[in-house]
């Protein structure tokens, strides 16, 4: 008991931690390694409760949600907050939590690890809006050299930070936990297949074609779990297609609600456009989570996600997201006997092997060493 009480972690981020599963994992892994800890993010309007969990939290209420005074007011909450709490060690989540870490971690000399889980500076936000790009950069420049614990999430950015600052970074990659057992499918389709996006709902998702290619699929139909910057967008596009009875908005769904709802799908979608590094080097979370549900997936040709699906063969990858295309590619996933007998002969294995359960060992490695002092 003094271990746990000795060493608090305190983990930040700037959603609203309801259906954030990589931070909840690392949190997870953390509490089970002796760690007391607690997950700092903001509370919207919208917010959803959130279920007990063996950590604790606590989310900000805040005047700004977003644009450069949100930014601005969350870190100086953050930095408030974390120079006048306990904490032994400090895991700030993406550079728009880090400056207000990477300064409290210096006034108390206390640990600070950082775990970035995209491109930042190369998100599809930023191509486009070069003045507030280099901002984000130059807060890059000025605080990654100093970190000496990073972490993120796949070989290819991982590469590229190490080489631009220096700093060696791990890779933790975005796998679920081991799923206990395998739920029942139960179709909300009567006799057709389901196809299904999960994840967020913003521009470069390729969800825009997706949903035009739904005019050429038959008995199927597309449910998007998540929510996001487009999604009034997409419905706005759905009902101006007449595609209501085919295509399906859940919202965003909690940790529980999607792991119920993933396993029933026939056909998992991570189909990102390649807008940017940050894109071309998406090993988003969902790909994981449909492997681990045993449901083949249809990928874009980017190298990261591409090289998972070439590896254990559970899928198909697309080379063009054209609807007409990209449907033909869908009704072959859906339809061919041969390869859905291959790829789900191959997916208990894949599943197996891709857990966070083998992943976390790389947290227990860093985190371990502020456990001896």
């Amino acid at each position: 008991m003094n271990s746990i009480l000795k060493h608090k972690i305190i983990v930040s981020v700037t959603s609203d931690l309801v259906s954030d599963n990589r931070v909840h994992k690392y949190c997870s892994t953390l509490l089970n390694m002796g760690f007391q800890v607690l997950l700092v993010g903001r509370k919207l309007k919208n917010s959803q409760p959130l279920l007990p969990r063996g950590y604790k939290t606590k989310r900000f209420s805040l005047f700004f949600n977003k644009g450069p005074l949100f930014y601005a007011e969350f870190n100086y909450r953050l930095y408030l907050y974390l120079l006048f709490s306990k904490s032994d060690v400090l895991l700030a989540n993406d550079l728009d939590t880090l400056p207000a870490n990477f300064l409290a971690s210096k006034v108390k000399r206390i640990p600070l690890v950082y775990d970035s889980h995209e491109y930042f500076s190369e998100v599809p936000e930023l191509v486009d809006r070069p003045q507030v790009k280099k901002i984000w950069e130059w807060l890059e420049n000025k605080m990654v050299p100093r970190l000496k614990y990073a972490t993120t999430v796949c070989n290819s950015i991982a590469e590229i930070y190490t080489k631009k600052y220096g700093t060696p970074f791990r890779v933790v990659r975005n796998l679920p936990f081991a799923a206990v057992h395998q739920p029942e499918k139960t179709k909300t389709v009567q006799n057709g297949k389901i196809i299904l996006y999960q994840g967020a709902v913003n521009i470069g998702r390729g969800l825009e074609q997706v949903i035009h290619a739904m005019h050429y699929l038959k008995n199927a139909k597309l449910i998007i779990a998540g929510d996001g910057d487009i999604k009034s967008q997409l419905e706005a596009l759905v009902q101006a297609e007449n595609m209501q009875n085919k295509i399906e908005f859940t919202g965003r769904l909690t940790i529980d609600e999607l792991t119920q709802l993933t396993p029933t799908a026939d056909l998992g979608l991570s189909v990102e456009e390649d807008f940017g590094l940050n894109y071309r080097f998406a090993l988003p979370n969902k790909l994981f989570d449909y492997i681990q549900a045993q449901v083949p997936v249809l990928v874009s040709n980017l190298p990261e996600m591409a090289a998972v699906v070439n590896q254990y063969e559970v899928g198909e990858i697309t080379n063009s997201l054209d609807p007409v295309f990209l449907a033909a590619k869908i009704s072959d996933a859906l339809e061919n006997t041969v390869k859905r007998k291959f790829w789900m002969a191959n997916l208990p294995k894949a599943a197996a092997e891709l857990t966070w359960e083998n992943e976390e060992k790389i947290i227990c490695e860093i985190f371990s060493v502020f456990l001896k002092n």
